[in-house]
């Protein structure tokens, strides 16, 4: 059996909001396995629901660059907020979404050898960093958004410096209509997906392997009820479905008025203009979501260093 450190309970309290009791309990049940534990939690009905807050595993920064009909979102990792500050890293990460914008590059692996305006690639600038801050770093991943008419709008979620956070978004908005119409209604909608963190643009398009684990956790939560199969059934396809609209971007009631779902914003917004808005494409990134961090023990490893 694995050991429960106060570190894994304090981390599943966080991510669940269940009692300490319940969070030993839970990873107790599940071999130490955070992630597996939040599901334990949900089944038992002692999480109300998963966090998606998503926290940040790594440092670095995004960046988001938009220009008319395309718009890109870049995320490099460092290892600590400080040299997320630096202003040699800030420039790195600029220029590589600079280059991914004019370059239509969506890609990270296509990225790295594109050519960098200083000269060399964008991977040989990167090693120059590392070497001259003296701290590893990594291009992580990139996204490209365009449509063939319209407007690709940029957000950034409290900002460092221009284009640069930890919380980008873009929002692709397909139609004829002119900047002065899709510009404010992006805004708005780039602003409800950096608060709702939707996990994709529509609930057909959700990621079996997501839907798959809600299904799990749904149908043991079902099962405790001690109702019939059958009936059993039926709750977990509501519990689905349910999640499918809370979770697909153009079904989500919009965060400002809790109402209205973001399909019938667009919708309003383009008979309010006369003309079409479709809304296409969308990207998300949040700094380090989806990488686990290493936790240290600062105290330890000055007392390793000094021989203690």
């Amino acid at each position: 059996m694995a050991q429960i450190t106060a570190a894994a309970v304090k981390e599943l309290r966080e991510r669940s909001g269940a009692g300490m009791m319940d969070c030993k309990k839970a990873l107790a049940e599940t071999d130490g396995d955070v992630e597996a534990a939040v599901d334990w939690l949900r089944a038992k009905g002692l999480a109300a629901a998963q966090k998606k807050s998503s926290r940040t595993a790594a440092e670095g920064l995004v960046a988001v660059a938009v220009d008319g009909t395309k718009g890109v979102a870049v995320e490099v990792n460092s290892e600590t907020d400080f040299v997320a500050k630096n202003e040699q890293f800030q420039n790195f990460v600029r220029a590589a979404a600079e280059v991914a914008l004019a370059g239509g590059i969506g890609d990270a692996e296509a990225l790295k050898v594109a050519a960098h305006p200083a000269g060399g690639t964008i991977e040989d600038a990167l090693v120059a960093n590392i070497a001259t801050i003296g701290e590893n770093q990594q291009l992580r991943r990139v996204k490209a958004v365009s449509v063939e008419q319209g407007l690709i709008i940029d957000y950034m979620h409290n900002a460092v410096a221009p284009g640069l956070g930890k919380i980008g978004v873009l929002v692709a908005l397909e139609s004829p209509a002119g900047a002065d119409v899709l510009a404010p209604l992006g805004k708005q909608i780039a602003m409800h997906i950096a608060a709702a963190f939707p996990v994709a643009l529509k609930a057909e398009e959700i990621d079996a392997d997501i839907i798959e684990r809600e299904r799990k956790v749904a149908t043991e939560k079902a099962a405790e009820s001690g109702k019939p199969a059958e009936i059993v059934a039926k709750m977990v396809d509501g519990a689905i479905a349910k999640f499918a609209k809370e979770n697909a971007l153009l079904s989500q009631l919009f965060v400002m008025d809790n109402k209205t779902s973001i399909a019938d914003v667009v919708a309003k917004a383009a008979k309010d203009a006369g003309t079409t808005i479709q809304l296409t494409d969308y990207v998300r990134f949040q700094l380090g979501e989806g990488i686990e961090k290493e936790e240290k023990d600062f105290a330890a490893e000055v007392a390793a260093a000094a021989g203690v």
